[in-house]
């Protein structure tokens, strides 16, 4: 059986989980397993494709990114799946673990995209640290501060911080260090 996942980080990305669902589809995926979460937090769905693989099956993903967020969680993924008698098929790179070709291209790509990531990393710190020394790097700008009032009269009508964060589009804790200050 094949069994799809999707994923995006957000919610505005909305188009881009449905064109992988669209994608999962036509590649005949059976069931299909979707979330919108970000790949450093819980990932209920992928958890739920994971435990729901049999032998034989194939989990489905359209890019190596919307799976694992390094190489060690790939690997962590790729060893669920091999102690399940399952494989790994990621569309856009061809490639398939249940052959030896196809589990050697999977670790030279997820090395690849891990050094990339390092790198690009390096070259933001770089580029941060240059336009301190320079005078020009404001950080990012503390949006929950500037809402304090508001955060504040919605806490005194009565409404709960979930709720608050939620209309404010901050998050949960700066609704309660403020709340505390």
């Amino acid at each position: 059986m094949k069994i799809g996942y999707a994923r995006t980080s957000t919610l505005e990305q909305e188009a881009g989980l449905e064109a992988q669902v669209r994608e999962l589809q036509s590649s005949g995926c059976e069931k299909i397993f979707s979330e919108q979460t970000s790949s450093v937090g819980a990932r209920a769905e992928l958890e739920a494709a994971l435990d729901f693989i049999r032998e034989g099956d194939a989990l489905i993903v359209t890019k190596m990114d919307r799976l694992a967020r390094s190489v060690t969680n790939l690997g962590e993924i790729v060893q669920r799946l091999r102690s399940k008698k399952a494989n790994l098929q990621i569309l856009n790179l061809g490639i398939d673990t249940s052959n030896a070709t196809g589990e050697l291209v999977l670790n030279v790509m997820a090395s690849i995209a891990q050094f990339e990531r390092s790198m690009m990393l390096e070259r933001q710190r770089e580029g941060i640290s240059k336009a301190k020394a320079e005078g020009k790097y404001k950080g990012r700008q503390p949006t929950a501060r500037k809402k304090a009032e508001d955060i504040q009269r919605l806490f005194k009508a009565g409404i709960g911080a979930m709720e608050i964060a939620r209309q404010l589009q901050v998050s949960r804790s700066s609704v309660y260090r403020l709340l505390e200050a």
